[in-house]
């Protein structure tokens, strides 16, 4: 077995600490730690992770375990151990030490001061007096003995440390809905402030989406102003921050959420943080190679439209759509880059479709029944029939977009290979450009 232990802070053994982590301090870490495990409980200060079934679909222990410290560390986790059993675990993350999987676990217990297990610390005066100092000092006294005078919880508790007897947990179980609050530690003014509290937020909902294997087009981070405002700045506000793919990826979600506070100004001093995610879709992971290699992983097209789109504004930067519609003019429409991108679908073609496609055709002249643009044409392929469009109409035009045409592709001497057509309808037998090959 393997286990890992998350120590919140403040450190439970330390006699000089106010108080315990909070409930909702101890359940947003085992919200974000399920998306390692299922196998996550709650137990004293602490959040529990049983990871043996895991670590190889994280890539590895090595693997596994950079990421569980990297991101914890931003959840103010306070330490990060690892051991067989999870008191083990517990154990050592309260005196400051990682890896209880190198060395038989024996010997590292057997070395800590026994109040690292709580089951020891209210006998902890009598145990001294008996001259015990560590771990073994007390694995050492007759078990008899030390069920007798000290509860058999003592016992049980040293045996579940060093692997002597099972370990039993209630698990946590995934929250339908994500919703998180944070009380941030000194009032904050100015609003792109808050994205060093709202990044804290957002790598607890990245972990609750991988959990359930999906991802958010939009999220709403609010804000709470201090009580001592002014009656005109009202309880707080609001910005909903929408993607156009389902993401989950952290760096990404911060980033568009800075472009956005860079934008909004605060009416009175902020103490506390919310945030939920409003539109939540299922998102398969990513395939890993077969083959391992050190490619440099870059970020994706669609991450940097969104990006743009969130600094320039939503209406300045578009993307492509394509449809699955044999008339050139509408088989493919610009959007928005911040809306959701709407199933692509490619139209079945047996011709190649030019590079460039003119916004208006172009009518050919034509000599000797050939069509001519920068000299006689000659059609290489065709005639690919456009029948269609008798349903689409132009309500501002007024009129329909039915379209009969038989597309060619054809060669130019100077220009190239066109992309034209023979208009079968209004037009006659008219020859157009539409198109251009790259």
């Amino acid at each position: 077995m393997l286990w890992s232990a998350l120590l919140l802070p403040p450190c439970a053994n330390d006699p000089n600490s106010p108080s315990p982590p909070s409930p909702d301090a101890l359940r947003a870490v085992a919200t974000w730690a399920l998306q390692f495990t299922p196998r996550v409980a709650v137990f004293e200060d602490a959040v529990l992770m049983e990871v043996q079934g895991s670590t190889r679909l994280f890539g590895g222990k090595r693997a596994l375990r950079d990421r569980v410290v990297a991101e914890a560390e931003e959840l103010a986790v306070q330490k990060v151990a690892w051991a067989p059993t999870s008191l083990g675990a517990l154990a050592l993350a309260r005196n400051h030490r990682e890896d209880g999987i190198r060395r038989p676990l024996q010997d590292i217990l057997d070395a800590l001061p026994m109040e690292s297990l709580s089951a020891v610390r209210p006998h902890a005066t009598t145990l001294a007096q008996t001259g015990c100092r560590t771990l073994g000092d007390v694995r050492a006294l007759p078990r008899a003995g030390l069920a007798r005078r000290f509860g058999k919880e003592l016992r049980q508790a040293m045996d579940r440390a060093y692997g002597h007897e099972p370990e039993g947990y209630v698990w946590e179980v995934l929250p339908d809905q994500f919703n998180a609050r944070l009380e941030l530690p000194f009032r904050v003014e100015h609003a792109p402030a808050l994205l060093q509290g709202a990044r804290r937020l957002l790598v607890q909902m990245c972990g609750w989406l991988a959990a359930r294997h999906a991802g958010t087009t939009a999220f709403t981070l609010r804000w709470c102003h201090d009580a001592m405002r002014s009656r005109d700045a009202g309880d707080g506000g609001a910005l909903t921050v929408g993607t156009a793919d389902p993401s989950r990826d952290v760096e990404h979600l911060c980033r568009l959420l800075a472009e956005h506070l860079a934008k909004v100004e605060l009416l009175a001093p902020v103490g506390d943080l919310m945030l939920s995610a409003e539109e939540v879709h299922d998102q398969a992971g990513s395939n890993g190679s077969l083959l391992l290699d050190d490619t440099d992983v870059t970020e994706s097209p669609h991450l940097v439209l969104e990006r743009m789109a969130a600094r320039l504004g939503p209406d300045a930067v578009r993307r492509c759509v394509v449809h699955a519609d044999h008339r050139q003019e509408w088989m493919a429409h610009w959007q928005a880059a911040a809306e959701p991108l709407s199933r692509q679908t490619e139209p079945s073609t047996d011709l190649p479709q030019p590079t460039w496609v003119l916004r208006e055709p172009l009518k050919l002249s034509v000599r000797n029944h050939r069509p001519v643009y920068q000299g006689e044409l000659q059609l290489l392929a065709g005639p690919q029939c456009v029948e269609g469009g008798w349903w689409d109409r132009d309500e501002a035009a007024g009129s329909g977009r039915l379209v009969m045409r038989d597309y060619w592709l054809a060669e130019s001497r100077h220009a190239g290979l066109l992309w034209i057509f023979q208009a079968k309808l209004d037009d006659g037998v008219g020859w157009f450009l539409h198109g251009i090959f790259g």
